[in-house]
């Protein structure tokens, strides 16, 4: 239990990295957070700074959530307990204790976990991604369906791990709480579309 509650604390911290916001500070002087959408995320800073500040933003928030998971694993921990480490990580991206607790979205380091978690699961969200985005545009929208797809893909994968699809579901939950608005915009019909038409 002890190790337990270290890790989740250590993926906390490592989920607070707040890639967004000290690329910007660092290298445009800027907080990304003021900018377009004003999420501190690969997807902002790629429509604010561009192609190299939204590839840097994304592969390393992504490997916060690939780190933070492999990490749980060489130390023992099962994957049910390993992804409440990678759970842990995604809310400190959220809230990021070195950033205001102003934080992105968490798709990346989303991704991350179900990358270190389950490889396949992981390629199924990508397909996903691609094709509703090469569709219609809408990168929300995209990255909400890649991640519902790793939800079901473990009810059919992992029919008897209870738990392990609840955490898969509580991930869920929480980044469709984090793209409220932009559910909203994509009823309305007013979601920011890339590249824009």
């Amino acid at each position: 239990m002890l190790l337990i509650s270290i890790l989740i604390l250590t993926g906390y911290l490592v989920g607070s990295i707040p890639t967004a916001v000290w690329y910007a500070k660092i290298f445009h002087k800027i907080d990304i957070r003021e900018f377009g959408s004003k999420n501190a995320g690969a997807t902002n800073s790629l429509r604010v700074l561009g192609k190299k500040a939204g590839i840097i933003v994304l592969l390393i928030d992504i490997l916060k959530g690939i780190g933070v998971i492999l990490l749980a694993k060489t130390l023992g921990l099962q994957a049910d307990d390993a992804f409440l480490v990678g759970i842990a990580a995604v809310i400190g991206h959220l809230l990021p204790v070195f950033a205001g607790f102003r934080g992105g979205k968490g798709i990346a380091t989303s991704f991350g976990i179900i990358l270190a978690l389950n490889p396949y699961g992981a390629l199924l969200c990508i397909i996903v991604f691609l094709v509703i985005v090469y569709f219609t545009k809408y990168v929300s929208l995209g990255s909400l369906l890649g991640a519902f797809s790793f939800l079901i893909f473990n009810l059919f994968h992992n029919p008897t791990e209870k738990f392990f699809h609840f955490m898969c579901l509580g991930l869920f939950l929480i980044l469709l709480f984090t793209h409220r608005e932009n559910i909203q915009r994509l009823v309305k019909g007013t979601e920011n579309r890339y590249p824009p038409k």
